[in-house]
């Protein structure tokens, strides 16, 4: 899964404490792994004069896995979301 990120004033040190809190408890639930998180050196999706904040990609075992990550109940998923102020 390829995660594209801008953020607002401020949010980057806010989502990188989400991301510490998913990579601990969420992402070994479905067999996840972060295989890259960093910046992008050359942008290949975007509108022209934009750029990423961040590029995370992340593998799962399989798309099944990947299915019950998507599926997972919307409570928790936006629960996991509102933890996050400055994500744009």
């Amino acid at each position: 899964m390829l995660n594209l990120l801008r953020f607002a004033e401020g949010g980057a040190e806010s989502y990188r404490e989400y991301a510490l809190h998913l990579r601990e408890t969420f992402l070994p639930r479905y067999g996840g792994e972060v295989l890259y998180a960093g910046t992008g050196s050359t942008v290949l999706v975007a509108e022209e004069g934009q750029s990423w904040d961040a590029v995370i990609v992340v593998r799962y075992p399989d798309r099944a896995a990947f299915s019950r990550r998507s599926t997972r109940p919307v409570a928790v998923h936006k629960a996991c979301y509102t933890q996050v102020s400055g994500v744009s």
